[in-house]
């Protein structure tokens, strides 16, 4: 959620910077919404005092063995006129609210003006691709049944078999050692999350079409940010914790609400998929530093594996809702000749922490702490990936030197 005092200070400045991520900011219902909470406010605070004063009053009549009716039923209407106030009160601040929610968060200044992914920029590139057009890993192997997944539960599924079981499963654990090397706790998490931890985290409420609610309050995480960033939510940490660095493994789950048609067959968009996610915490004035710290854990991944890659920075229009500034690293994937997106590292300021009250002490003031996150990496991207660029276009699949150790074998004949 973005500071409303921003809003107040200079309102023309938000509106334009949202305009920049293509988000039409009405700033008439915000300064009205805000008017109306004012208003109420201020009458109810008049009228507590009020009623504080003459209840006082009242108290003293009595010590004094005194009585006063008219007194006594002043202070009466004042306390119902004051229930009506506060329940209107509370209707106006959930309608604020639930208006700031849906507002995402303000493209720092650095971010390159854009209105589409047509307008991000590459930053670096590592490597040449050595195979510029390639069969599709679903062509490769067999071990990668969709059709079983599809009688099982349906299209966007996959059954992994055999060795192609093993590479993922090895290329997870490679990823969450090197997380390890890097400073990160590695968690085990519930794969199930309340309303509350998706409000926190920006997928609720306005993404509730691209999440599988199960029952009542519960969903099926769409990534692990959402339970690592929640587990700090409503706290107040020590200064002396920054940077709280966080790691998981997680199956993930979405909708894909919005790609009907795109990337309809193999691994590249699944309803469930494994990633193995970072995430900082940090102090506001480290945040951008540690968006550049987190992007090369992940890169070094991509680099150890030998995979060709580069890394783009997002237009202020294909920025993803909590963030403030974001990188895309994206591996050469032969069998479309291109470059997709396999991480995603974003720098979310305080805009995570105010939904969440995630907060730190420092010089007796109370402040909002600055929230990271990054996938290092998603597992089945990875694993395409691995399997298309180490393809020799016959019958073999050669292992990366560095995932050899947990699979046991070098290559896969198919």
């Amino acid at each position: 959620m973005i500071d409303t005092n921003l809003i107040k200070d200079d309102p023309q400045a938000i509106v334009k910077n949202l305009d920049s991520r293509n988000y039409n900011f009405d700033i008439n219902l915000f300064e009205s919404l805000e008017a109306k909470r004012k208003k109420f406010q201020t009458e109810t605070e008049e009228l507590q005092a009020k009623r504080n004063a003459l209840s006082k009053e009242y108290g003293l009549l009595k010590k004094e063995g005194k009585d006063d009716p008219a007194l006594n039923t002043k202070i009466e209407t004042i306390k119902t006129e004051l229930d009506g106030f506060a329940s209107k009160l509370i209707e106006i601040q959930s309608s604020l609210k639930q208006f700031l929610l849906d507002v995402p968060n303000l493209p720092d200044k650095s971010v390159p003006h854009g209105s589409s992914e047509d307008n991000n920029i590459q930053i670096r590139q590592f490597g040449e691709p050595s195979l510029l057009k390639g069969k599709d890993h679903l062509d490769i192997t067999s071990m990668i049944d969709t059709e079983s997944a599809n009688l099982l539960a349906g299209s966007r599924f996959a059954v992994l078999k055999g060795q192609i079981a093993k590479l993922q499963r090895s290329l997870i654990a490679f990823m969450l050692d090197k997380a390890q090397e890097h400073g990160y706790i590695e968690h085990y998490l519930p794969m199930v999350a309340n309303s509350e931890s998706l409000i926190s985290t920006g997928q609720l409420p306005k993404f509730s079409d691209d999440l599988f609610q199960l029952t009542d309050d519960y969903y099926l995480i769409p990534t692990a940010e959402v339970p690592l960033t929640n587990l700090y939510r409503n706290q107040i940490i020590d200064l002396n914790a920054f940077p709280i660095m966080l790691s998981a493994h997680t199956s993930c789950f979405r909708s894909e609400a919005g790609s009907y048609g795109r990337d309809t067959k193999g691994l590249i968009r699944q309803h469930q998929f494994e990633k193995v996610e970072l995430v900082q915490i940090c102090h506001p004035e480290k945040s951008f530093e540690a968006l550049e710290n987190l992007t090369s854990h992940a890169e070094t991944i991509l680099k150890e594996l030998n995979l060709p890659f580069q890394v783009v920075e997002l237009c202020s229009g294909d920025l993803g809702f909590s963030a403030a500034k974001t990188y895309d690293l994206e591996v050469w994937i032969p069998s479309q000749e291109t470059f997709r997106e396999i991480s995603s590292c974003s720098n979310c300021t305080d805009f995570q922490a105010r939904r969440a009250k995630i907060r730190f002490k420092e010089e007796g003031a109370t402040r909002l702490a600055h929230t990271l996150n990054g996938s290092a990496l998603a597992a089945g991207r990875a694993l395409i990936a691995v399997i298309e660029n180490n393809f020799d276009q016959k019958s073999t699949i050669t292992i990366p030197e560095v995932l050899q150790d947990y699979t046991k074998f070098t290559s896969i004949e198919v």
